[in-house]
């Protein structure tokens, strides 16, 4: 079955992603290259509610200003039309050969400097065309030698370079948010900031990290063995979550950016079931609003048709995925199976309201360890109706 998504959905799609052409480490491209609002024009026609681009993803890297504007208003005016909103802007800090060893991070002052000018552009940029989003990552913010960085140096440079940005953006009143992007490695063998509690650990030390949350992406946490609903979840509870990207990956492999649901799929469920229903103890606590963004590439072995056929699949697995959740937490099965499992008691207090410390250990509750070792959760019974409701 073939869903058909709408603008409620909030999908939206980096022109990196339909845009790939194919190249890699060991290949040349296997599709040509379109222009930008080519490829808005033909997201706009699938359902896509949004578009988010690098910089160099709309205009060449040495392009001059008035270039730039006459292809960012030929983008904006085609965006305009087909009723798609840009909703969040990134800079590329990663391609040109300058930015080998970073560009916050770079052991070489003028390149720092020169990288900085080029986020700070590509904000102004974001601002411009109306996003609400500026999202950070860092891929090339690392090492492969351990002896090549002084490493606190690296992330007070890191930390001066994120504050700045977050600076600029209120000191221009943009409504803007940064949201940065783990992953642990590639195309560095390690990058900073390599997960979603490295980087939440990191915002705790900005000046101005009242602007700055998160972007987590499902294959950069799964590529680390980390459950990527798990990081959703930490940033939720946070007050993090400013932004997603899902894709599929299969394992400890290198970053696949497969169609959503094309890799763990039960993982996918889980992830869609936290965005879609929140949290079952919480029914009135945080939830994600966000636009549901897909940092995808189209396989390698497709052409402009599949390019398309793989937009619409990342759209239609999001979309079954939410009535397959919506359909498990509504089944009286589960629910009970969810009381029988303790799931909903581990949303009271495990100190009585206002019970002290004093109080507390003065009493056993007559609580009897073996006895309570006998319980049984039901935790596979409950699984088994999640893999029901998935593939029955």
């Amino acid at each position: 079955m073939i869903r058909q998504p709408t603008a409620q959905d909030k999908f939206s799609f980096g022109l990196w992603t339909v845009g790939w052409t194919g190249v890699d480490p060991f290949g040349a491209a296997t599709r040509p290259t379109l222009a930008p609002w080519d490829y808005a024009e033909r997201l706009a026609e699938l359902g896509a509610w949004g578009i988010t681009f690098h910089d160099n993803d709309v205009f060449p890297f040495d392009t001059d200003d008035a270039t730039k504007e006459r292809i960012v208003n030929q983008l904006k005016e085609t965006t305009d039309r087909v009723g798609l909103t840009i909703e969040m802007v990134t800079t590329n800090t990663f391609t040109h050969p300058v930015f080998k060893d970073g560009g916050l991070t770079a052991n070489d002052r003028s390149i720092r400097r020169f990288g900085l000018r080029k986020i700070l552009r590509a904000v102004d940029l974001a601002a411009q065309v109306g996003a609400t989003t500026f999202v950070m990552w860092g891929g090339r913010e690392g090492a492969e030698y351990d002896g090549s960085k002084d490493l606190y140096a690296a992330l007070q440079r890191y930390r001066e370079g994120v504050d700045t940005v977050a600076a600029h953006i209120k000191s221009q009143g943009y409504n803007l948010r940064i949201a940065l992007e783990p992953k642990p490695n590639e195309p560095r063998g390690d990058i900073f900031l390599p997960t979603v509690g490295h980087a939440l650990a990191f915002i705790a030390e900005l000046e101005h990290g009242d602007i700055v949350g998160l972007n987590p992406e499902t294959g950069h946490e799964q590529m680390a063995n980390l459950n990527y609903t798990h990081g959703l979840a930490q940033a939720l509870w946070s007050g993090k979550l400013f932004h997603i990207d899902l894709n599929g990956q299969r394992g400890l492999k290198y970053d696949q950016d497969l169609v959503f649901g094309h890799g763990d799929l039960v993982s996918a469920f889980f992830t869609v079931d936290l965005l879609e229903n929140g949290f079952p103890g919480y029914p009135d606590g945080p939830r994600y609003t966000g636009p549901r963004h897909f940092d995808y590439k189209p396989s390698r072995t497709e052409h402009l048709q599949g390019v398309w056929e793989s937009a619409a699949a990342c759209m239609s697995t999001y979309l079954l995925l939410a009535d397959k959740a919506r359909a498990f937490r509504a089944d009286p099965r589960v629910q009970e199976a969810m009381a029988y499992s303790g799931i909903l008691d581990l949303a009271e207090p495990t100190l009585a309201a206002g019970e002290t410390l004093a109080e507390f250990l003065s009493t056993t509750d007559d609580f009897d360890p073996n006895k309570a070792a006998e319980r049984d959760f039901g935790f596979v019974r409950l699984h088994q109706l999640a893999l029901n409701h998935l593939i029955g």
